[in-house]
């Protein structure tokens, strides 16, 4: 059985897998693209809306049969229950004549492009494909590139992959996420638009689907209704054949993933001097999401921005489609809402292909909420954290200290004013306000940091994000769950981190430019990137750390990426101290130095050789002479089994 679209993007991307119609610059759900670019309704199903075809008792017998759920080839015929037994028994009533069983798909041919490299990809679309056009020409420079290439055979054979509801009352949509039939293809595209591209399809022999109960009678009834014409991306190239076959693959291939990731709906309604150079900003992004430059969570949320933007663009149309005559107050009221959320929705997307914006800086504050200050008369307060308060937990306590018992974090964290210290004992938490911390407190754990646990909320996008000018946590446990920023975020002032433990699911911490961080006696492990990420113009000191299995991706490509314990972002250069830290076992570097071109200033007359080992002589010389330029104090610290190797500096 074939596998689903293959298009180089993981199993669990929210992305698309074809592009929707050019003409409305929509794309829609993977289940329902297909029946939209095949000029039917999204939610269209056949039995809704027959019309009178030859055979018509065999074709109904064939309708009521497909209002049980549909078999894949993986799980054959299904259970034998006497309920299923009915069922058969009164289709069979219908129509007594077997139906022919349709034979698993042949393999499709391999996606071309998943081996491609960075380099290779911005090759094929910049110089070779796009040449220089501008937004408003990328429609009829894909066509051109597409049909030169289908002029080298004009009939193969392909797996149709459309929408199962042109086919189904009833299906399970994880089991089933397309139907796939083996048809003959020729070529005689119909429109300019690549991406609107039709092609003449015939069932061909033998009978093969991925559903085994699907009837051969409804195929060809279906693909009269369509006139036997078909979106040509909705169509794969099976192995097995010659090899003007793969070059037609390969170009398919190229057309799909330009609708699928490069284009965007606003390109051709704005000026862009240099469109091939945003283009190759978009293939940076893209590979930086597969290789884990930007790490896994924060690549989802990027996904589901861009799939809310679609989704936002596409109510938009349906909306405005549905207003008859000059729109009531309310309504234009309503269209200016849903325009609004797409114009901000596409500003942030905006921001994420900016390669300055991604690499340099956070992508908007996380912290809107202002300082309190002190207290009136400059009192401070203890809260103690804890389901009882005892006199023994306070025993340790001067007599005049202002006391206040909490048994729930995120009201202790509230009442805090700048001054204040939060007493956590032994128990597990959760606290949205660690997010706004913008006062200067102290948190601390009483007894083992292990029992003191604070996991973050799956739910939010954020965990620890301070911007104190001076806060400290001590003796804890943190534990990232589904948050897609940093474990810890120092936005700006400066944050102590003392004896902690960091868990990461997502990114490690961050250190965004203008902040400062402290990290001493900790550990750091699982980050999804880095361990520590220093942005430009920051500043850290690591002492007495152990910063481990971080890196920890799930990319098809670990060679590709090079972050690991510690990275640093130059320009403007981030000072760090390092001293008696631990660093082991991570899947990039131990220490990456990131620079946006070889030419920046670090690099002295191109002395650098960027094939060159760790350990070098001219990548020693060079590592001296950068650790002067950035302010890089590296003192007995323990760097070793890095899969990459000890120190490097990555050109971006």
């Amino acid at each position: 059985m074939a596998s689903g679209p293959d298009n180089t993007e993981t199993e669990d991307s929210p992305l698309v897998i074809s592009p929707g119609r050019r003409g409305e610059k929509v794309a829609f759900s993977v289940l329902e693209e297909g029946a939209a670019k095949s000029g039917l309704s999204p939610v269209r199903s056949v039995v809704a809306s027959p019309r009178p075809v030859k055979g018509r008792a065999g074709r109904e017998a064939a309708r009521r049969r497909l209002q049980l759920l549909p078999i894949p080839q993986a799980e054959g015929p299904g259970g034998d229950g006497e309920e299923e037994e009915e069922e058969e028994e009164s289709l069979l009533s219908v129509h007594e004549e077997e139906e022919e069983e349709a034979q698993p798909l042949p393999p499709v041919c391999a996606s071309p492009m998943r081996g491609m490299w960075r380099d290779e990809k911005v090759a094929l679309y910049c110089d070779q494909v796009l040449q220089g056009c501008k937004a408003e020409d990328a429609d009829e420079a894909m066509s051109k590139y597409l049909s030169e290439k289908l002029k080298m055979k004009d009939k193969w054979l392909g797996v149709w992959k459309t929408n199962p509801e042109l086919f189904f009352i009833k299906y399970e949509e994880a089991s089933i996420p397309f139907v796939g039939v083996l048809v003959e293809v020729t070529c005689k595209p119909r429109q300019s638009s690549s991406s609107c591209f039709k092609v003449t399809v015939s069932v061909a022999e033998p009978f093969s689907s991925n559903i085994a109960n699907i009837p051969r009678d409804l195929i060809d009834e279906t693909l009269e209704e369509l006139e036997h014409s078909v979106p040509l991306l909705e169509v794969y190239p099976v192995q097995g054949q010659d090899d003007d076959i793969h070059d037609i693959a390969l170009a398919l291939e190229v057309v799909r993933f330009f609708y699928d990731f490069l284009w965007r709906d606003w390109d051709d309604e704005e000026s862009c001097e240099n469109y091939t150079a945003l283009i190759e900003e978009r293939i940076n992004l893209w590979c930086d999401i597969q290789d884990g430059t930007i790490p896994g969570p924060i690549a989802q949320r990027f996904k589901k921005t861009l799939e809310k933007y679609k989704n936002k663009r596409v109510e938009l149309i349906e909306y405005q489609s549905n207003i008859k005559e000059d729109p009531s107050a309310a309504e234009a009221v309503e269209c200016w809402k849903k325009y609004y959320e797409i114009v901000m929705l596409c500003g942030l997307l905006k921001m994420w292909e900016d390669l300055r914006l991604r690499v340099h800086g956070p992508f908007f504050p996380r912290i809107l909420r202002r300082r309190k200050g002190k207290r009136e008369l400059g009192k401070t307060i203890t809260h103690i954290v804890a389901k009882v308060m005892t006199t023994e937990m306070v025993k340790d306590l001067s007599s005049d200290t202002l006391l206040q018992q909490h048994d729930d974090l995120d009201l202790a964290l509230d009442s805090c004013y700048s001054g204040d210290t939060v007493v956590i004992f032994p128990g597990e938490y959760q606290a949205t306000n660690l997010a706004l911390l913008t006062d200067d407190i102290i948190i601390k754990g009483v007894g083992k940091r292990e029992e003191i646990v604070i996991t973050s909320e799956p739910s939010r996008d954020s965990f620890v994000v301070s911007k104190a000018e001076n806060v400290k946590l001590m003796h804890l446990t943190l534990i990232q769950q589904g948050t897609v920023d940093g474990i810890v975020v120092v936005e700006s002032g400066h944050m102590s981190l003392e004896d902690c433990v960091l868990k990461c699911e997502g990114t490690g911490v961050c250190v965004l430019t203008g902040a400062a961080l402290t990290i001493t006696d900790s550990e750091i492990t699982g980050a999804q990137g880095a361990g520590v990420e220093l942005y430009p113009g920051s500043i850290a000191i690591l002492e007495r750390n152990e910063i481990h299995h971080c890196n920890n991706l799930r990319t098809s490509d670990n060679s590709k990426s090079t972050l690991g314990g510690v990275n640093m972002k130059v320009l403007p250069a981030p000072k760090l101290k390092m001293n008696n830290n631990h660093i082991y076992c991570n899947n990039g570097y131990g220490v990456s130095i990131l620079q946006p071109t070889e030419q920046f200033f670090i690099i002295a007359e191109g002395t650098l050789n960027k094939g060159a080992a760790s350990g070098d002589k001219k990548d020693d010389d060079m590592l001296s002479k950068v650790m002067q330029n950035l302010n890089l104090e590296m003192n007995n610290n323990k760097i070793e089994a890095n899969l990459k190797g000890d120190i490097r500096i990555v050109t971006s």
